[in-house]
């Protein structure tokens, strides 16, 4: 008597989950409701819980007159809040802003090269949190942190969001960030079961590399192109 109705829950979860928006439908927002121009100010954006979207967007821009940042919220296609009071702007924001013309992987896209690359490692997540910002070159990447069901962190992966490059994982492989295996491989030219495990692990990361690599051409969408196309 309840499967059905049980069917028609999941169902219906499952389409709303389908249906929450992308990071870049949720800039669109913002450059409808607050001109163009905003999109050239964009700090940071980060959603929690996707399953594989986030219901909600969290956009940090920074203020155009140099008085600190502004928070904003994305919901069911519009703002659905503005954090621009005193206490939002009380400090001043000195960073650098995300240049989006450079993008070229939705979150949507960032979710699939992640996925792919927790599968390689065997690491199974229930969601996902989002974090779309410039790394120490000013480049701009995506940071995935997956999660259990128990909302326990299972593993982090940083993704290029303009050449789709996994450059880091953090928590999966065995632990080891692709940065230590291929240092320690690098320094360490002996024998054994240690030297074996090293060099079984930097051929994994480098497979799931370069098949992240062609899972981001199946996935790539460029920025400009989807705001363009209205």
């Amino acid at each position: 008597m309840w499967r059905p109705f049980i069917a028609l829950l999941l169902f219906a979860t499952t389409l709303r989950a389908q249906e929450n928006a992308t990071a870049y439908e949720a800039l669109r927002v913002v450059g409808a409701q607050l001109g163009r121009g905003a999109l050239n100010h964009i700090v940071s954006i980060t959603g929690t819980k996707g399953s594989p979207q986030p219901e909600k967007w969290k956009i940090v821009l920074q203020d155009p007159e140099g008085r600190g940042v502004r928070e904003l919220e994305i919901a069911s296609g519009k703002i659905d809040s503005d954090d621009a009071s005193d206490h939002g702007m009380a400090a001043p924001f000195e960073g650098p802003t995300i240049n989006v013309s450079r993008l070229n992987l939705d979150s949507s896209g960032a979710f699939a090269v992640a996925n792919h690359t927790a599968d390689a490692s065997h690491t199974a997540f229930a969601t996902v949190d989002y974090t779309l910002r410039t790394d120490e070159r000013g480049e701009p990447v995506w940071v995935l942190k997956l999660l259990s069901r128990s909302s326990r962190p299972v593993g982090t992966i940083h993704i290029g969001a303009t050449h789709g490059t996994v450059k880091r994982t953090e928590g999966m492989f065995a632990g080891a960030t692709m940065e230590d295996v291929q240092n320690d491989y690098d320094q360490e030219e002996g024998s054994g079961v240690i030297s074996n495990v090293k060099k079984s692990l930097k051929h994994t990361f480098q497979r799931t590399q370069d098949e992240a690599r062609g899972m981001f051409h199946r996935v790539k969408r460029s920025f400009s192109d989807f705001i363009n196309r209205e």
